[in-house]
């Protein structure tokens, strides 16, 4: 690739949430013909083995406050000093049209080089709350594109709905034609996330048992369970005479999806974007001890257009969950409504959003 082609600069964290729709733009811009490098430190580099090896990854120090004792956090400074200053040179030789910051505290040094240069910049904000380092980086930016809809934002700042860029294999799916519950067999897909899912183990087994029988003997359940509440959960079924496949992990959550009367899930952002696009009725418990409480805001334009049903962990129990299955469950009318509420929030087309807003930004480039 010409050394003189656009340069994009991707400043990400090592979680899945922020390097997943990092990935998506990547892959975009290189076929686009753009330069991408991804600004990471040496956590964030673990989770880059599906990007393009045509990326080129750059190791930059950082650090978060969160973690260790006080001298642990009376050394993030200075570390985040250094890969400020570090980034700074690296752009002074090769300069960034426009750089792209995810979300993490390894973002901190290419977001803060390019404000420093004057470099055309934005964010990417998966969750419907600012994540800490995208509220630093709010008032500085060129651009802020919102994975989820409405963001909370600063006063006097607007952002960009560009959605959050899915999976391939769940824009395969996208706008699947749904089957309302009936009189023949149903699909229900029971998802944890990577944190706080042993209450879903606890209270959705024994809330489906109570169902009653005209909709249980139709049912068949998908239930992703930790390793440590697999077992218990599978032997709660069996004993119930309830057909169910638990796994720790589902490797193809889209046809599962697509295949489902009804979701129960965490609000994650990701997967609230992978319920609209296929476009399922859900019923979403918001991770209570999420930073900022942002699964409910992901939740929030779900359950007000009509889409999901939240249900905070504070009330989540056996009766509550039941009283909903059923109520989902014995209205076909209903739940197709939900169906197309989900789907109306869906984007779809989320990568190329995000596409268009960098390219715009990189008009400016001076």
């Amino acid at each position: 690739m010409s050394d003189k082609a656009p340069l994009l600069v991707i400043a990400a964290g090592g979680t899945g949430g922020h390097m997943f729709p990092a990935q998506a733009l990547a892959e975009v811009m290189l076929h686009k013909g753009w330069r991408v490098k991804l600004s990471t430190d040496a956590r964030g580099a673990r989770y880059t083995g599906g990007f393009p090896h045509t990326v080129e990854i750059e190791q930059i120090a950082s650090a978060t406050f969160a973690r260790g004792g006080l001298l642990a956090k009376l050394a993030v400074l200075p570390r985040i000093a250094g890969g400020v200053l570090s980034s700074v040179f690296k752009m002074l030789g090769d300069k960034p049209a426009v750089v792209v910051g995810f979300g993490g505290y390894p973002s901190i040094p290419a977001l803060a080089a390019a404000t420093i240069l004057r470099r055309p910049r934005m964010i990417h904000e998966q969750n419907g709350v600012l994540g800490r380092v995208n509220q630093v980086f709010a008032k500085r930016v060129d651009s802020i594109a919102c994975g989820t809809w409405p963001t909370t934002l600063p006063d006097g700042i607007e952002g960009f709905h560009t959605g959050n860029p899915v999976r391939a294999s769940v824009l395969e799916r996208a706008g699947a034609g749904y089957i309302p519950p009936g009189d023949y067999p149903m699909s229900l897909l029971v998802m944890g996330g990577s944190q706080g899912a042993r209450i879903l183990s606890d209270v959705v087994p024994p809330a489906i048992a109570a169902l009653p029988m005209d909709i249980l003997q139709n049912l068949r359940v998908s239930h992703q369970a930790r390793d440590e509440d697999g077992q218990r959960v599978a032997q709660f079924y069996a004993d119930h005479g309830i057909s169910a496949d638990v796994q720790p992990f589902f490797h193809d959550v889209p046809t599962r999806m697509s295949e489902a009367q009804l979701v129960i899930s965490r609000a994650g952002a990701s997967s609230v974007a992978d319920i609209s696009v296929i476009g399922r009725p859900s019923i979403l418990v918001p991770f209570a001890a999420a930073t900022a409480d942002h699964q409910s805001a992901n939740a929030r334009g779900l359950v007000e257009t009509g889409g999901a049903i939240l249900i905070p962990e504070s009330a989540f129990d056996v009766d509550a969950l039941s009283e909903q299955l059923v109520m989902v469950l014995s209205n076909p009318a209903g739940a197709e409504q939900m169906a197309q509420a989900a789907l109306s929030c869906g984007k779809p087309d989320a990568t190329q959003q995000l596409v268009a807003l960098v390219e715009h930004l990189a008009t400016k480039t001076k």
